[in-house]
């Protein structure tokens, strides 16, 4: 199976100055971690003349490539490499403020990564980051200067220069016979494009290229430090799906099974779910221990929604957290399917069913619960997208547990998606409006949820699939449950706002509103203008008033 390959050469000369200032590395991991991570390479050239120069230039890149791959797998690349550079940025100012000597100390920094079929790139300063493409070059980075009648252009931004650091992001497609050029600006300045382009076209092997840009630069008066890194693309998998997920999503589905029928060492003791795609089943080992295995009906195998489960297998792995199923591993899985810890109880739909009335302290006890599984989830950059009573669930031993993450999404891998999975009762206004699924719209459903534990009602009314809604004010939930107290229903209407801006901006927000309860209340939300709240009603109004106004004037211009 094809996977990500590339070869990459590197070269790094002082020149005329006295030390060399300029800094490039690079890191090409291991096969899963290039697949959810790529390959990083990165040029930072420390602030010219500066003593400290070189110490911010390899302190950035060091630090770039060693914390790059601590971060989430569930994390854009994007998201990955401005996190990590904001804060190599808060690294360079504390040398800076701690040290006499280090005051000034600043680098530039260009950092290309390289994962699936995309590249991405992050960019501060005036090192360039160039690609050669079918014989033409481009340069993919815009230099960060300010033109100087006295001297030679002056950073606009390096890392170092200001607590608020301002980064470039870009990404695009990857091709197969791309050459990527990372270099100082002691090389580019020196050489010009149209020699770049040719030195990168004319030379065979990545490491031949580096050294002769780095060698020419000097030799054509360079009055700088030259560094360069070459990258060139040899191959890209075949697809946006990592390969690992791809050898799974291949394998065959288990067929239809029912209670005492075995799949791959496995025996089915029940059937608990059976839906238009998936079916779970609870299994049992050999070992005795018991499980849940998802997989999808038999004739439901299709490639989206094989690499859907994959992906949903994927982002439960990255979920350790008490408050969610684990995963559990079985080397004798011959068929597509996954399976997940077993644990004893009922979901919160079942009990409501069951005719269980929530005690408002039982409610908030278990939305402490719930966000602080919520907010493991946003910390990942995953959204769950489907947040109901009837994925939560309870055990025996009264441990919650969030369930089904079959819809969830991380912006840290690109797939195909349903528009705005999700239930309609559960959904916010701006989910039904078309807009994509995030945190906000998660504590929504959370709110909603709460509110259902509560009263038996929704706050909007129920909402049926297909149906477009319009949300004028919430129910009070006190109309429901008088007993419910004013700081919890305060909460609740918060979390279930129409107008996004109005609701819990983080699920930690939320958490605390709820822990603080009495003690802190919230102040009641207004009510919104009728204007806002049903614009057509209100120009249906205004247009009567209209109309009722002049007909008075009518009347009394004819009493005359």
């Amino acid at each position: 199976m094809k996977q990500l390959e590339v070869s990459i050469g590197q070269a790094s000369l002082t020149g005329p100055r006295p030390r060399n200032e300029d800094f490039a590395g690079y890191v090409t991991p291991s096969a899963a971690e290039r697949q959810d991570k790529g390959i990083l390479v990165a040029v930072a050239d420390g602030l010219g003349g500066h003593e400290n120069g070189r110490e911010a230039a390899e302190g950035t890149v060091r630090g770039l490539l060693a914390d790059y791959y601590a971060t989430p797998d569930t994390w854009a690349v994007n998201t990955r490499l401005e996190r990590v550079i904001q804060s190599l940025n808060r690294w360079v100012q504390g040398q800076a403020a701690r040290h006499r000597h280090a005051v000034g100390m600043a680098t530039t920094l260009s950092a290309l990564v390289l994962r699936g079929t995309r590249y991405y790139l992050a960019h501060v300063g005036d090192t360039r980051i160039y690609r050669l493409r079918d014989g033409e070059l481009d340069v993919l980075t815009t230099d960060h200067v300010w033109a100087h009648p006295e001297l030679d252009n002056v950073l606009s931004r390096a890392i170092g220069l200001d607590a608020r650091l301002s980064i470039d992001l870009a990404d695009g497609n990857l091709a197969a016979g791309d050459r990527f050029a990372l270099m100082s600006d002691g090389v580019w300045a020196t050489l010009g494009d149209e020699r770049i382009r040719r030195i990168l076209a004319q030379t065979a092997s990545s490491q031949d290229a580096a050294s002769e840009l780095a060698t020419s630069a000097v030799g054509a008066g360079s009055p700088d430090n030259c560094t360069v890194l070459v990258v060139q693309v040899e191959q890209i998998p075949p697809s946006r799906l990592p390969e690992l997920f791809e050898a799974v999503a291949s394998q065959p589905l288990p067929p239809a099974l029912g209670p005492g029928d075995r799949v791959d060492d496995l025996v089915v003791e029940a059937v608990l779910h059976d839906s238009l795609l998936t079916r779970l089943y609870r299994v049992r080992t050999p070992q005795g221990r018991q499980a849940v295995l998802k997989t999808l009906r038999p004739g439901a195998g299709d490639a989206e929604n094989c690499q859907a489960l994959v992906y949903e297998e994927w982002i439960a792995r990255r979920v350790v957290d008490s408050r969610f199923p684990a995963v559990i591993d079985w080397p004798a899985r011959r068929h597509l399917y996954y399976l997940m810890s077993w644990h004893e109880g009922s979901s919160l739909k079942a009990r409501l069913a069951g005719g269980h009335r929530f005690a408002v302290a039982e409610v908030v006890e278990l939305g402490c619960e719930i966000l602080r599984g919520v907010a493991a989830l946003h910390r990942l950059a995953i959204v769950h997208r489907d947040i109901k009573p009837d994925n939560l669930h309870v055990d025996t031993l009264g441990r919650l547990r969030i369930l089904d993450l079959g819809v969830s999404a991380s912006d840290g891998q690109d797939f195909a998606e349903i528009n705005n999975p999700g239930t309609p009762s559960y959904m916010a206004p701006d989910l039904h409006a078309g807009e994509r699924a995030s945190e906000s719209t998660d504590l929504y459903a959370l709110g909603v949820t709460l509110y259902e534990l509560l009263t038996r009602h929704y706050p909007y009314g129920e909402i049926e699939p297909f149906q477009k809604p319009r949300f004028g004010e919430p129910v009070p939930p006190t109309r429901y449950r008088p007993d419910i107290p004013a700081w919890l229903e305060a909460v609740l209407l918060k979390a279930v706002a129409v107008d996004a801006g109005e609701r819990f901006e983080t699920a930690e927000e939320f958490l605390l509103a709820l822990e603080l309860g009495a003690h802190r209340p919230l102040r009641m939300p207004r009510k919104r203008p009728l204007l806002r709240r049903d614009p057509a009603l209100a120009l249906k109004l205004l247009a009567v008033g209209s109309l009722v106004l002049n007909a008075l004037l009518l009347l009394l211009l004819f009493a005359r």
